[in-house]
């Protein structure tokens, strides 16, 4: 499946918003609720989840189409990604670890912002060099 890459940029600009949120308030149901995203982009596909809505419903109409699509699977790796920190920062602040809640907050928000501001992909990077290792593997065994 091939997507328009400014979707998950816009999604990543709302959940950097959703993430210093949480930093500043310490709410982990609003974690919570930014993991129930990243859980419908990883299990359902990134133009399904709500932020993937947003951007179908409201900001694609009014932007010129895409010059070129990409693979969907790196985004949506990197979604899973998000989402087991998310549930980690969760599981901190609900725990009253609060500390764990934060390290994992803020480096999902790190993450976030870089492909928000800069259009760099933590995650789609982790997939790449993850699938580029697996087939190196595969040619090896061969």
């Amino acid at each position: 499946m091939q997507i328009d890459p400014r979707g998950p940029r816009f999604a990543a600009a709302l959940t950097s918003l959703v993430l210093a949120t949480v930093l500043i308030t310490g709410s982990g149901r609003l974690l919570a609720v930014q993991a129930a995203v990243f859980a419908a982009g990883t299990l359902i596909g990134l133009q399904y989840s709500p932020y993937g809505w947003l951007f179908r419903v409201l900001v694609r109409p009014r932007l010129a189409p895409p010059t070129e699509l990409e693979d969907a699977r790196p985004p949506r790796f990197a979604q899973a990604v998000g989402l087991g920190f998310a549930l980690v920062g969760t599981v901190g602040y609900l725990t009253g670890l609060t500390g764990l809640g934060l390290l994992a907050t803020a480096c999902a928000l790190g993450a976030a912002f870089l492909n928000a501001a800069f259009g760099y992909c933590l995650g789609c990077e982790m997939y790449l060099l993850l699938h580029r290792g697996r087939a190196r593997l595969g040619a090896a065994r061969r």
